[in-house]
């Protein structure tokens, strides 16, 4: 088996930083070293020193302009040299997209250098279109770029860039002005680096933590600040998160963590409404929040810490009262105890020291470390006691050590419960019998009267054992109470947030048991389908769930992780039924878009109508009359009388196909049959078409000849101008309407410039919509469909068309159109 080939990247931020250009000179630098290569495709964008290193290396010749894959792997080269990643092939090619053919090339065993820039990256692409104002067609899938095995950042500063640009190392002289002033600006590029140099960092921030897991280190390395917050659910967690952000933000912009640590059994602790909440807050400061279960809390937040590679962690202040210390440090202590290398600050705040109050748990009374404390007091601490009032000798009395005893079974309740304090109780009567009641050293009891203390001893300590073991029970009801009360009240509002609450219905769920994931099945025909899950490996069907409840006949929730407690089925039962609530609230939703979308479609067919009986009449009746005049045998038309006539019949004639032509098109995009049949083409050859039913003189055009080619289906492109242009004409004023072109960034910019009234800003994103007329002037020269058209045309072809203000007075209409990649600057 062929051994998969490794994949190296230069990432960049903008073009122009030198991707390729450091690409090349690795090729030049690994020949000399004697590496066999080969260049399989490199765009030098006629960039001279970029261009000199192509100079002896071997170049694979391309196939219809793409690179020859197939020829490269019968070359069988060491190392393959592939420029841009993200490059759209052109439909000879065998695959869609360039990252394919180098995932072909890896395959053959191939080793591959590459280039890419952040803005192509599938997951940034939105984010790069709305700082640049240039979408991006041409992306590659994220994974594609981390399965690398090497990034190297080609960085360089925004001044350096554009001083760069302005040089004309980067785009020829005639488009360096256009390029400082769009996509080259300063806040462009600088935003795009502070992109790049975030995805690669994360990228490192990966591979070390891969490197941590394969080594088992657990010990903090403190290559980047992160600081983790922990959260119990109380008021206090808002102060704890600010705390933490601006610890975050002094060690530079270090990464914020957040975590809770839920007990492992039953309802999460804490207030589900005040974690929500906070949860929230530290989303919104640019953090991510955890929660993981463990009982052992210090372990399980020193565990997480560990895991993240934390170097900070920030605890609040206890809020237990200071008799509560006697059962232990707290965790703030063990964890600062615990904490090895990393930092931990305990934060005060104003609910310090003021009691915990009740914890909503779904546990037993007692924890596991105060029945096993119990326990040890009930085993071990009536024979020490006994030692010690044997060594003070005689003279304490019977009733005294009674009353030790008494105390000490006391005290084990307290810590233990029920069940260790009567094993006390027990043990000390026996004790008492044995050591203090005359006759000593024997179970007999000589007195009556000391037989009737040592039995009043035994009731009265089992009573005191369950008195206090009954209120702690009491008590852990009451706050499981009031945690169900909560979480039930949110959930009732939960399908209020919209269309996404039923995966935020099931994160719920999952938070609140400590689930490994939850699922919504539904059951269609004889098969099961998952409608919504969160978590990692989700149920595929009701059988393999640890817990599931039914629904209904055809829904199931379906959970994963653990069996939960009977207790729990309650408020489980609430949100499967919430979680069936919330999918019926989005099929509606769905079904009232689709009922919407009729609606519109029917208000169409209703201008349709209108638009069929008066403007397409109009221009039928002129000719009808202008014939029916030519016709008749009454009158005698001299010849320019008849000129004039067949004039308005052709012109009549012109306007009917104009009007029919756009109806039929808004048909097409109403319905979603256009299918653009797009190819490398120039502006010429789309734009003296588009002209033809404009006068020469009315039209006045500025296009440059060196413009890269474009991508787009000629035939759309020459309506959708032919429209912007015949209504720049009708409405522009005496002045010629103006038709400029320039390459900006990764696209060409048509521009259609008129001198007329121009649109107020608040009808610009009107005028775009179907039947809509300039200054809704009901005699207007057509049905108000032209710009519709040609907005709808642009954007099937991959580009825009927008409109602004003239300066100076009047209307621009602005087309962004798509370059063929690999030809534009």
């Amino acid at each position: 088996m062929v051994e998969r080939g490794r994949l190296k990247i230069y990432f960049g931020s903008a073009p122009g930083v030198g991707k390729t250009y450091a690409m090349l000179g690795e090729a030049v630098r690994r020949q000399d070293r004697g590496t066999d290569l080969v260049v399989g495709f490199a765009e030098t964008y006629g960039r001279p020193r970029t261009a000199a290193l192509l100079h002896g290396l071997e170049a694979v010749p391309l196939r219809q302009g793409e690179m020859d894959v197939d020829a490269v792997i019968a070359r069988a080269p060491q190392v393959a040299f592939v420029d841009e990643l993200a490059h759209t092939n052109a439909p000879v090619a065998r695959n869609d997209k360039r990252w394919q053919d180098v995932e072909e090339l890896l395959d053959a065993g191939i080793d591959v250098v590459s280039t890419v820039n952040v803005e192509h990256l599938e997951s940034l692409a939105d984010v790069a279109e709305r700082i640049t104002g240039l979408r991006r067609r041409e992306t590659v899938p994220d994974e594609v770029v981390r399965r690398a095995d090497q990034i190297e950042l080609v960085d360089m500063s925004p001044e350096s860039l554009r001083r760069r640009l302005a040089h004309g190392d980067i785009h020829p002289a005639g488009h360096v002005d256009a390029a400082l002033s769009d996509y080259f600006r300063l806040g462009n590029l600088t935003a795009l680096r502070e992109l790049a140099l975030l995805w690669v960092a994360d990228r490192v921030d990966d591979a070390l933590a891969r490197y941590r897991d394969e080594k088992g280190i657990t010990e903090t390395w403190e290559a980047r600040e992160r600081v983790v917050v922990a959260l119990t659910g109380g008021p206090e967690g808002d102060t704890l998160i600010r705390r933490a952000a601006r610890i975050a933000a002094r060690a530079g912009h270090g990464d914020l963590v957040a975590v809770h640590v839920a007990k492992a059994a039953g309802l999460a602790d804490g207030s589900p409404e005040a974690l929500a909440r906070q949860r929230a807050l530290i989303e919104g400061m640019g953090g991510s929040y955890h929660q993981v279960t463990g009982d052992d809390v210090p372990a399980a937040l020193i565990e997480f810490a560990q895991a993240v590679n934390a170097t900070q962690i920030v605890l609040g202040s206890s809020r237990r009262s200071r008799w509560q210390y006697v059962s232990g440090p707290g965790v703030g202590a063990t964890v600062a105890g615990r904490s090895g290398d990393v930092d931990v600050h305990i934060v005060t705040h104003d609910y310090a020291g003021k009691g915990r109050g009740l914890r909503a748990v779904g546990r037993s009374s007692l924890g596991r470390r105060r029945l096993v404390a119990g326990w040890l007091l009930a085993l071990f601490a009536p024979p020490a006691l006994t030692g010690l009032l044997s060594i003070r000798g005689e003279g304490i009395g019977l009733p005294t050590e009674l009353l030790f005893f008494l105390a000490l079974t006391v005290g084990v309740a307290l810590v233990g419960g029920l069940w260790p304090a009567i094993v006390a109780a027990v043990a000390g009567f026996l004790l008492l019998n044995w050591f203090f009641t005359p006759p000593l050293h024997t179970l007999t009891v000589a007195e009556l009267e000391n037989a009737f203390a040592l039995l009043v001893f035994v009731a009265v300590a089992v009573a005191v054992a369950t008195v206090v073991d009954l209120a702690a029970r009491r008590s852990s009801q009451a706050a499981r109470a009031r945690s169900e009360a909560t979480t039930l009240s949110l959930l009732a509002t939960s399908v209020l947030r919209g269309e996404d609450a039923l995966p935020e219905l099931l994160e719920r769920v999952r938070e609140t048991f400590g689930l490994a994931s939850v699922a919504l099945l539904e059951r269609t025909g004889g098969t099961w389908e998952r409608v919504a899950s969160a978590g990692t490996d989700p149920c595929g069907r009701p059988d393999d769930a640890d817990v599931r409840v039914e629904v209904s006949d055809v829904l199931t929730l379906a959970l994963r992780g653990r069996v939960l407690p009977a207790a729990d089925r309650r408020v489980l039962s609430a949100f499967a039924y919430q979680a069936a609530a919330a999918l019926d609230r989005q099929r509606l939703a769905e079904q009232a878009r689709q009922a919407r979308r009729l609606a519109e479609g029917n208000k169409i067919r209703t201008a349709l109508l209108a638009a069929v009986s008066h403007d397409l009449r109009t221009p039928l009746a002129s000719i009808k009359a202008s014939v029916s005049s030519l016709r008749s045998d009454d009158v005698q038309w001299d010849p320019a009388d008849e000129a004039e006539l067949l004039a308005t019949i052709e012109e009549s004639a012109d306007r009917l196909d104009r009007l029919v032509a756009n109806l039929l098109d808004m048909s097409r995009l109403q319905t979603g049959v256009v299918n653009p049949l797009a190819r490398q083409v120039s502006i010429d050859e789309v734009l003296q078409p588009s002209l033809a039913n404009v006068p020469g003189d009315q039209v006045k055009i500025e296009v440059p000849e060196n413009l890269p080619p474009i991508v787009a289906d000629p035939g759309l492109l020459e309506r959708s101008l032919a429209n912007v242009v015949e209504n720049a004409v009708r409405h522009g004023g005496a002045e010629p309407v103006r038709i400029s072109a320039r390459t900006v960034g990764g696209a060409v910019e048509l521009r259609v410039t008129d001198r007329g009234p121009g649109v107020p800003d608040s009808s610009k994103s009107r005028m775009f919509e179907p039947f809509q007329r300039l200054g809704d002037r009901p005699r207007g020269d057509g049905v108000g469909l032209g710009l519709a058209v040609a907005r709808g045309f642009a954007e099937a072809i991959g580009g825009d068309l927008q409109a602004e203000d003239t300066p100076g007075g009047g209307l621009t209409m602005i087309f962004t159109l798509p370059v063929e990649p690999g030809e534009g600057p």
